[in-house]
């Protein structure tokens, strides 16, 4: 069993997509933002270092053998300011937390994750400071962008970057991504347009300032799509499955994810997201928690089955140097 230890966990999505592996059991998790630490909690016995990353000191971590680690990723977004290193609250500078720990505790593998555009970020500099980072301390680096409708068997366009990073240069070689896989979810494995939610989640004519009602009306006559309010008008997403889910999703703001149902036009529901993210339908929300933490966690997570599949693959190249 190999030990892993995460860090910028969120509500624990790689986490999850990791464990469902038995060769990989999380001994430790930090993640600054107590709500997800909440979330995370709920769905597991670990208790979520709950501090800023510049505060843990290296022997206060157990010893592990896989870093996993999401790391913040505003800085590099497309959606963000694209300042990379340079953004003014020290996202960028996260990653730097990161090989501080690697330098001191040297796992065999390095996971990690962030969005599309970091490859691209300041002409490719960005990307290669970290990968030059890694490979300096010793890590044979693989990146590859996977998309999760294409990778996870889930219908979301959902684009991302990971990195996984070996000690070893022979578990390296025999490492490689999953293939892509035939995409068999449906909308409605992941959206319940049968059931009825809460009153808060429909639009009706006057909830909202202006003509939004009436232009949702209008333009949203397929009950198998997903829409989105982008500000000033409705878009259609025509690829049959859920737009990329945001952080900022839900909080009534233009990258809201809307369906029609029998019952009316409606935001999909925070569960809903966490689906969509490739959670298990068992997964627990905090109740007394408000709907926009909880869309913002489902749009900063991961798409679990894609993790799930990449530490497949990890576990295998591992085992086939190693042994069990």
């Amino acid at each position: 069993m190999l030990k892993c230890a995460s860090f910028f966990a969120g509500v624990g999505g790689i986490d999850k997509g990791f464990e469902k592996n038995k060769m990989f059991k999380v001994v430790y998790a930090n993640e600054i933002d107590p709500y997800p630490v909440q979330t995370y909690e709920l769905n597991s016995d670990i208790k979520v270092d709950c501090r800023d990353i510049h505060d843990v000191k290296t022997e206060e971590i157990p010893d592990f053998d896989v870093m996993l680690a999401g790391f913040p990723c505003q800085a590099f977004s497309v959606a963000g300011y694209r300042k990379g290193f340079e953004d003014e609250k020290g996202r960028g500078i996260l990653f730097f937390e990161l090989v501080r720990i690697i330098k001191d505790k040297q796992p065999s593998i390095v996971f990690l994750e962030n969005v599309k555009n970091l490859v691209g970020h300041d002409n490719g500099n960005t990307f290669r400071v970290i990968r030059e980072a890694l490979e300096e301390n010793g890590y044979h680096v693989s990146p590859m962008v996977l998309n999760a409708m294409e990778y996870g068997n889930i219908p979301q366009n959902r684009e991302r970057i990971y990195l996984v990073c070996f000690k070893d240069e022979t578990v390296y070689q025999n490492f490689h991504f999953p293939m892509p896989i035939a995409l068999k979810k449906k909308l409605s494995d992941v959206i319940d347009f049968e059931k009825k939610v809460d009153e808060k989640y429909y639009y009706t004519e006057g909830k909202y300032k202006g003509d939004i009602y009436e232009q949702l009306v209008k333009a949203m006559d397929d009950e198998n799509a997903v829409y989105q309010w982008r500000r000033k008008y409705v878009r259609k997403n025509k690829s049959g499955v859920v737009p990329t889910l945001t952080a900022n999703q839900g909080e009534g703001g233009h990258n809201v994810c809307l369906v029609k149902t029998k019952y009316g036009i409606r935001k999909m529901t925070p569960h809903e997201c966490f689906n969509t993210q490739g959670f298990p339908k068992n997964f627990k929300l905090p109740k007394d928690m408000s709907d926009a933490r909880l869309y913002k966690q489902a749009g900063n997570s991961v798409c679990v089955s894609v993790i799930e599949r990449i530490a497949d693959n990890i576990a295998d190249a591992y085992t086939r140097i190693n042994g069990k």
